[in-house]
C-alpha cells in the first residue's frame, strides 16, 4: 500500500527447498478487488521486475550510471505486485514452501537514473519427438539503451542458450537451472551495436518428453521457453520482445 513513490536500487528473496525459481511482475493494468484473485486473463502482456532461480539472491544496482547517478528501479504509488512461484516435489510427502522479496529503495530525494528489466519471448515454440541439438533462434531490432546485466530463463530440454549481437557473443549458458549472469559496471555497460538481439535455445528432447512435441508454455515439466532477460537503462519501465507469428513485437 506505497502512496509514493519508491526507488528500489536492490532486491533480495529467499526460496526455500522445493522452489524452482520466482518472477516479480508489477501492475498488469487491471487490479482486483483487496481479498479477491485475478488470472489476469485480458489484462495484457506481463512484464517482470526481478526474478531468481537460486535459493538466495542478492541484486545490487550499479551506484553510477556514468554520471554520477545510481540506478534505481521506479515503484510507482499503488503498483500492484504479482508473483509467479514454480515448485518440484522430489519427496514423498507434502513439502512447505514460500518465497520472500524484499526491496530497499534510495531516498525519495535521491537524483536518480531509471532502470527495469528487459526480457525476450516466443508464443510459438515447437520442438519434435526426439529432437537432439535442435536449435532455434530470434532476432529482434532493439532499442538505444545500455545494460549492465543479462541472463537467460529456459526448461530441462535445454542445453545451450545464446544471446548475440551482431556476430558478438553477449551471453552463453550450458545450465538451464542455474544459468550464467553477465554483469557490467560504469564505464563498461553494454550496448548492442547490431542493432539487434539475436537469442537461441539448443534442446534434446530425448527425455521423459521425446515422445511428444514439446511447445511453448509455462510448465516446467512438459513446456519450454526460451528467454533473453536482463536490466536496461535509461529506462521507461519494464520493456519486452515477443516474437508472435513470425513478427517481433517490443512492448513497454
Amino acid at each position: 500500500p506505497n502512496t509514493a513513490e519508491v526507488l528500489v536500487n536492490k532486491w533480495v528473496s529467499d526460496m526455500t527447498p522445493g522452489s524452482h525459481h520466482m518472477i516479480a511482475f508489477s501492475n498488469l493494468t487491471t487490479q482486483p478487488a483487496d481479498g479477491t484473485l485475478d488470472n489476469c486473463e485480458g489484462a495484457g502482456t506481463p512484464l517482470p521486475i526481478y526474478g531468481a532461480q537460486v535459493p538466495h539472491y542478492e541484486l545490487d544496482f550499479p551506484a553510477d550510471d556514468g554520471f554520477g547517478k545510481p540506478l534505481a528501479q521506479l515503484i510507482e504509488p499503488n503498483m500492484a505486485g504479482y508473483f509467479q512461484m514454480h515448485y518440484l516435489n522430489t519427496t514423498d510427502g507434502e513439502l512447505p514452501v514460500h518465497v520472500s522479496l524484499s526491496a530497499y529503495g534510495l531516498s525519495a530525494t535521491t537524483e536518480y537514473t531509471r532502470t527495469d528489466l528487459f526480457a525476450t519471448y516466443n508464443n510459438h515454440r515447437s520442438i519434435p519427438p526426439g529432437a537432439p541439438n535442435y536449435k532455434v533462434s530470434e532476432t529482434c531490432e532493439i532499442f538505444d539503451k545500455k545494460f549492465w546485466q543479462m541472463s537467460s530463463h529456459s526448461h530441462k530440454q535445454s542445453i545451450e542458450t545464446d544471446s548475440v549481437d551482431g556476430t558478438n557473443a553477449v551471453l552463453t549458458s550450458s545450465d538451464w537451472e542455474h544459468p550464467e549472469v553477465e554483469r557490467w559496471d560504469n564505464p563498461t555497460y553494454y550496448q548492442f551495436q547490431a542493432p539487434a538481439i539475436t537469442w537461441s535455445c539448443t534442446y534434446n528432447n530425448t527425455g521423459d518428453n521425446a515422445s511428444r512435441t514439446v511447445t511453448s508454455g509455462q510448465s516446467a515439466q512438459t513446456n519450454e521457453m526460451c528467454m533473453a532477460t536482463g536490466y536496461y537503462f535509461p529506462a521507461v519501465g519494464p520493456r519486452g520482445c515477443i516474437m508472435d507469428g513470425g513478427q517481433c513485437q517490443c512492448i513497454l
